[in-house]
């Protein structure tokens, strides 16, 4: 069977031209790619993650009764809310030597290269397979894949290596941090405000765990990395939101903030968050005086593992040789290459573009990347056919 070719610059603008925002789903895109396939003969399969709206798609070419290289990627991206594009975000721009467009380089770019090849990938008579995987809500904590990493786990054959297509610039990279993430909730009682004796202030008493989250998160920071491999060069903890109360005159009832901690690879996860609590169980006494329906609660809401080192591994070894680079890199940010690695599948990091320009207006990716790539996956079908 003979589908329509594209070159990678011409997937890529049919792929950003989905807006594929995490919250509003992936399917249109998975219908396109799914028929795509199709014309060249190519089987793919479906794992939902939400019936519907969200859904993984696993697809192979070569032979189908053994594990292969996996190409790994997430189809969706973050909002555009609020951000100053000077470019439509869902219309390929081409400008400078650039390609401008939300996803473009986070992570679209590696996707479209994988497709564009299709044909290729499938004239090349592959003795090894090539797996491609694409997935969804990666950006809202690398949730989607999960279904997605358990049915390989459970009924597919166990392929011998992940390439996860996140920017490096092409780099290869052999370890990143691990993501906790966690949901406080602190329950004071309201009362007039001014009555504060016969109240408890929940944003008060959020005020006193945030400046505990500040004294770890600075003490993470003179603790360092010992590797000597990650920038920033330590675990890093962060609030990225918080909300309470319901007016000025009212001594707020609920406060509740959304917090994180980035860890580095062999790092005690339970470390941050014990102390915490630790912290946490100082304050309630006094506010269990006032009421004893009063308190603090936190939850761990979701883990990302990070991805460790495996030097020498097959995927290692494979992408060093593909990218024809000497040495491994180690990023910060999270990827489900970790997840992979969970159930015994060695995996690694290489991806063109730069995480720099992910989530900002404005993304974009260069063209001399999109090419790096391209000549990367070349160099992975002479691979598979020996």
């Amino acid at each position: 069977m003979t589908g329509t070719r594209f070159t990678p610059r011409d997937m890529l603008a049919r792929l950003i031209a989905f807006d594929t925002t995490s919250r509003d789903g992936n399917l249109p895109l998975i219908d396109f790619v799914e028929a795509y396939l199709a014309d060249w003969g190519i089987k793919s399969l479906r794992v939902d993650f939400e019936a519907g709206k969200k859904t993984n798609l696993y697809a192979t070419i070569g032979p189908e009764d053994q594990g292969g290289i996996v190409l790994s990627g997430h189809t969706d991206v973050v909002p555009v809310d609020g951000q100053p594009w000077a470019t439509n975000p869902f219309e390929l721009t081409e400008k400078d030597g650039l390609l401008y467009g939300r996803g473009t380089c986070d992570m679209k770019g590696f996707l479209a290269t994988a497709l564009a090849l299709v044909p290729d990938f499938k004239a090349a008579k592959l003795k090894t397979p090539i797996h491609l995987a694409l997935s969804c809500d990666e950006e809202v904590g690398c949730i989607g894949v999960r279904p997605l990493v358990a049915y390989i786990k459970e009924h597919l054959p166990k392929p011998k290596a992940v390439i996860v297509g996140e920017p490096t610039l092409m780099k290869v990279v052999n370890a990143h941090k691990g993501a906790h993430t966690f949901a406080t909730e602190v329950t004071g009682l309201e009362a007039h405000s001014s009555c504060t004796h016969l109240g408890v202030n929940s944003i008060l008493v959020a005020g006193e765990l945030l400046s505990e989250i500040g004294r770890i998160a600075s003490d993470m920071r003179e603790r360092g990395d010992p590797s000597g491999r990650f920038n920033p060069p330590y675990t890093t903890v962060h609030v990225g939101l918080i909300e309470g109360g319901t007016a000025k005159n009212i001594i707020p009832r609920r406060c509740a903030f959304k917090w994180e901690t980035r860890l580095l690879p062999g790092s005690d996860p339970d470390e941050v968050p014990t102390r915490f609590n630790a912290f946490a169980r100082t304050l309630e006494p006094a506010m269990h005086e006032v009421s004893p329906e009063t308190g603090v609660r936190t939850d761990r809401t979701n883990v990302v593992p990070g991805l460790r080192p495996e030097p020498d591994s097959p995927a290692e070894n494979l992408a060093l040789h593909l990218a024809e680079a000497n040495g491994t890199e180690a990023v910060s940010y999270c990827t489900e290459a970790g997840l992979f690695q969970e159930i015994g599948i060695p995996a690694i990091i290489c991806g063109p573009g730069s995480i720099e320009q992910a989530h900002k207006p404005d993304e974009f990716i260069a063209i001399s990347e999109m090419e790096k790539c391209e000549t990367f996956m070349r160099k992975l079908i002479q691979h598979c056919v020996n």
